[in-house]
């Protein structure tokens, strides 16, 4: 699952709902939300596990006031194996913040607590940290961000993206957001290389020759991803419906280990949603 695109579009609406900066009063005050999201397709930039999982996934967020924010999901896999298994918990916290509404921020802190048998491509991840920066102007939305990543080994991502936000008042109290977007994310990917070593010749005897195996990590396009994120606001009732296309990229494989390379394709895949704020 990627988080920026969904995350990003539910930030961007709590300013486009309320049509103006939250007053004095409103800035302090401490807001608790939980939502209900299903996801057909669970992927880590269009890599997938050999199951093709989809996944459940519950979300209480804590806003302390418009910027501060807190919150964690445990995840549920469902595959051909597995029906509503626990997969584990991630959990967040973040800074946000709007400038004149023509700057948008968001800056976290994202750590998982995966279950040790969970066969997802993203349960290698230990913790993550970024922050995306987004220019607002009626024609379209231009976001950059950059990422660190923690397993066994650091990774650093980018990604850089459009969008354009389509708000419809419907009534006094509900409001209809489209928000078409296009992302391409890149970042280090970590690998293994092997190659054959031949020491040269002592004297009169001939040269050995010896397998070397070496680490490297480079710097690659991971996936582009297209989707269309919408939310149906009526008052603090919120239905969510976020249909994806991703393509991925540079999958890493391995000469005859296809347990060590990476599985990915082209999908499409949506996350049905229903929100709640207290």
């Amino acid at each position: 699952m990627r988080h920026t695109g969904i995350v990003l579009l539910l930030i961007l609406f709590g300013f486009l709902s309320n049509g103006q900066s939250p007053s004095a009063e409103e800035k302090v005050k401490t807001t608790f939300k939980i939502s209900a999201n299903y996801n057909t397709g669970l992927n880590y930039y269009g890599r997938i596990d050999s199951l093709h999982s989809s996944g459940f996934f519950p979300l209480a967020e804590l806003w302390f006031n418009e910027s501060f924010y807190i919150n964690a999901a445990p995840v549920f896999v469902n595959n051909a194996v597995e029906s509503f298994q626990y997969a584990g918990t991630i959990t967040s916290a973040g800074y946000q913040f709007n400038s004149n509404n023509k700057w948008l921020g968001n800056i976290y802190v994202i750590k998982p607590f995966y279950q040790e048998s969970t066969d997802l491509v993203q349960s290698a991840l230990k913790a993550q940290t970024g922050m995306t920066l987004t220019y607002l102007n009626k024609i379209i939305n231009i976001t950059g961000g950059g990422d660190v990543k923690f397993s066994d080994k650091t990774d650093y991502g980018f990604t850089a993206g459009l969008d354009h936000i389509i708000r419809q008042q419907i009534k006094d109290k509900i409001v209809l957001v489209i928000d078409p977007s296009a992302y391409i994310n890149a970042g280090t990917q970590q690998f293994t290389k092997s190659y054959l070593k031949k020491n040269s010749n002592f004297l009169f005897f001939p040269g050995s020759e010896q397998i070397v195996t070496e680490s490297a990590q480079k710097f690659n396009i991971l996936s582009y991803e297209f989707s269309a994120p919408v939310i149906l606001a009526i008052n603090k009732f919120q239905i969510l419906f976020t249909p994806a296309y991703v393509i991925p990229q540079n999958l890493i494989t391995v000469e005859g280990r296809p347990d060590l390379s990476e599985k990915g394709e082209k999908m499409f895949y949506a996350t049905f949603g229903a929100k709640m704020s207290f």
